[in-house]
């Protein structure tokens, strides 16, 4: 029975403190003015990684698998974006 109890109390501490372990997206307005750019393109980043992650959990790609999948999302939306076509 104390087992039970100090597993379900493991299990509601891991589930309530989950959202702080995500990375947040970063708000450029926040930002200094002589950061704006970079702070811009880091979000833009994060979005795009963040689109590419939800197209791996839809198309069920293998935990193992999954960071290959993401990267080479991220490189062609990149490539897509600056309209370079060519091969790399």
């Amino acid at each position: 029975m104390k087992s039970v109890r100090r597993l379900s109390a493991t299990a509601a501490l891991l589930l309530f403190f989950q959202p702080s372990f995500a990375q947040k997206l970063v708000d450029p307005s926040t930002v200094a003015p002589e950061f704006r750019a970079a702070a811009e393109k880091r979000r833009a980043e994060q979005i795009t990684l963040n689109e590419c992650s939800k197209k791996a959990v839809a198309a069920k790609v293998s935990i193992r698998d999954r960071a290959t999948f993401i990267s080479a999302c991220a490189e062609s939306s990149n490539r897509a974006a600056t309209g370079d076509t060519a091969p790399r």
